[in-house]
């Protein structure tokens, strides 16, 4: 394990792609990299790196947290997964608390290789891994469950065996949560969701291919070989979402990609994506993303730095 205490961020910095690419401390020597710091703001830039990221912060109520399109204002906790190449920050916003504490724990995705997470045992912690493709938010249950665990390894003296274990034990309560939340959707973060099921596959990658163009229920079904009503009562079974809550957050990653990376209008971006009518995007867009594409687009590029 690699530890540092601080009040600043000692971690160096390639900017690609308009996003700034972190290269964190992690040696090839270490487990994973701990950071302990007291700070006064949030001024570090929209980035991302190689490396998942759980990443806690206190007293910042009114701050943001931005990871690939999910934009939300934060209490007085904070407990967020981060997995591989996401671009996130935390974002001063309204929060005027001068003494917040963050512990980051960085690892690289093959600490835990996929034949270890295979295991029985191990079931829930890939499940949870899985998810930390586009980022998982956990309540407060959850962090007040874990804060302890957090603690005692920022402040243990000790880099051994024992730090491991207490490690992958935080992993495993995260793991149990009930009350976490995705946050990026799958086709922003470019990431492709797996899941147990060759069916859901072929209808992901059917939908991830049309998803710009009309698609029925009866459609996908006969795709997945299924009837319409075993198809949507077992899609809702393995995604957790109903088909149509599905497709319209593929349709909204990439709408919010296209807001981000292109200066195409609007009205231009909600036909492109599949959506039929500027009325029931901007709807949608607000009651997924809390504001409208406008004010995302305006929020979201202040986080970038362009070069």
């Amino acid at each position: 394990m690699h530890r540092i205490h601080t009040n600043d961020h000692p971690q160096s910095l390639r900017i690609m792609s308009h996003i700034l690419s972190e290269i964190t401390p992690l040696s090839d020597r270490d487990c994973f990299y701990l950071v302990d710091r007291n700070k006064t703001e949030f001024d570090y830039p929209l980035h991302r790196h190689d490396e998942i990221e759980l990443n806690f912060v206190s007293n910042c109520t009114g701050a943001r947290r931005i990871v690939g399109d999910s934009i939300e204002e934060l209490g007085e906790y904070d407990l967020a997964l981060i997995g591989s190449g996401i671009e996130h920050c935390w974002d001063q916003h309204y929060c005027d608390k001068t003494d917040k504490r963050e512990i980051t724990i960085q690892f690289r995705p093959d600490l835990l290789p996929p034949e270890f997470l295979a295991k029985n045992q191990m079931r829930s912690i890939a499940e949870l891994l899985r998810k930390a493709q586009t980022g998982v938010a956990f309540g407060m249950r959850t962090i007040m469950g874990v804060y302890s665990r957090l603690d005692s390894l920022a402040n243990s003296l000790k880099s051994d065996f024992s730090s491991i274990i207490g490690f992958l034990d935080l992993l495993y309560q995260l793991s149990l949560s009930t009350d976490s939340h995705q946050l990026a959707t799958t086709s922003f973060s470019r990431g492709s969701m797996s899941t147990e099921s060759r069916r859901v596959n072929r209808v992901e990658e059917e939908i991830n291919k049309r998803y710009d163009q009309e698609l029925t229920l009866d459609h996908l079904a006969r795709i997945a070989g299924m009837t319409p009503t075993a198809f949507s009562r077992f899609f809702k079974q393995r995604t957790g979402r109903t088909l149509s809550e599905y497709i319209i957050d593929i349709r909204l990653g990439h709408a919010s990609r296209q807001l981000v990376d292109t200066s195409m209008a609007v009205s231009e971006i909600c036909y492109q994506c599949g959506f039929t009518n500027i009325t029931s995007f901007n709807r949608i867009f607000k009651a997924k993303k809390g504001c409208t594409p406008k004010t995302f687009r305006e929020n979201y590029l202040k986080t970038r730095i362009i070069v």
